[in-house]
Order: structure tokens, then sequence, then C-alpha cells
């Protein structure tokens, strides 16, 4: 799992889908895109559309430092990349250490999580349903856009 913050909570992501970890760079924002997409990057000759996390979960927004990130993630046939507050872990999982998602954690809906997992004693890791925070029909809708 690469481990990544919101404010105070931790989350998880699977290492196979985490292409790369960037700084953050100067975006072009997209017209009529949904609010949370901060706009596109050019990655090494790719375009690819930027998510901010806090604002997909309708968290309280916060100016970027040098410790924010950009998470390139590869979902099915498309790349994204998600906007953290920072990323500086990578941890091995037990499968027996996770349960289910609470209705909400952290302010973040239940449809967002897959689960909550227990590292060592006492820290908890959310772990991110890449599905529904990457919805495919407004990356699609983001597409017909840069069009």
């Amino acid at each position: 799992m690469i481990v990544f913050a919101l404010g105070t909570e931790e989350y998880g992501v699977e290492v196979e889908k985490v292409r790369t970890i960037e700084r953050m760079q100067p975006m072009t924002r997209v017209p009529k895109a949904p609010e949370f997409i901060k706009g596109v990057i050019n990655l090494r000759g790719v375009v690819i559309p930027i998510i901010d996390l806090r604002s997909r979960f309708g968290l309280e927004t916060q100016n970027y430092t040098d410790a924010t990130r950009i998470i390139i993630v590869s979902q099915g046939d498309y790349e994204v990349g998600l906007i953290v507050d920072s990323a500086n872990d990578v941890i091995d999982l037990d499968t027996d250490n996770i349960d289910n998602p609470p209705e909400i954690v952290g302010g973040i809906k239940a449809k967002y999580l897959d689960g909550i997992a227990r590292v060592g004693g006492q820290r908890l890791l959310v772990l991110l349903n890449l599905e529904q925070v990457l919805d495919r029909h407004e990356i699609q809708q983001l597409e017909r856009t840069e069009d």
C-alpha cells in the first residue's frame, strides 16, 4: 500500500495501481470540468486529469505546500492524478487486518472506501475504492470536454 494523508487521516491505495508520485506542478484548467478536477498536466507526453481529493470528498480545502503530492494512479484503461496533502510511506498489509468501512470516516462517505486497515497497535488506514473515486463517467465527460 502507498500511504498518503489528507488532514489528520491516513489513506492507502494499492501499490499496483500507482504509476508515480509527483510534486505539485502547473496545471491547465479545463472549462466546464467538475470543481474537483483541478485541470490536466502533461506528464512525459501523456495528458492526465488531476483530481483534488479534498474537493472530491467535500473536505475543507487547503493551500498546497511543499509536502503536497500528485499520485498518478491507473484504473482500467485511464490514468488520473490525485492531489493529496502528503505521500510518504509504503507498507505491507495483511488482509486479515482489513475491516469493512463504517458509513462515514473523517467526513468521507462509505462509497469511496474499500475498508479500514489496522496497522500496528494504534494506526488505522482508510483504504480507497478507486473505482468510485475515479468515476468513469466523469472522466469520460472530461475527455469529451478536452476535444
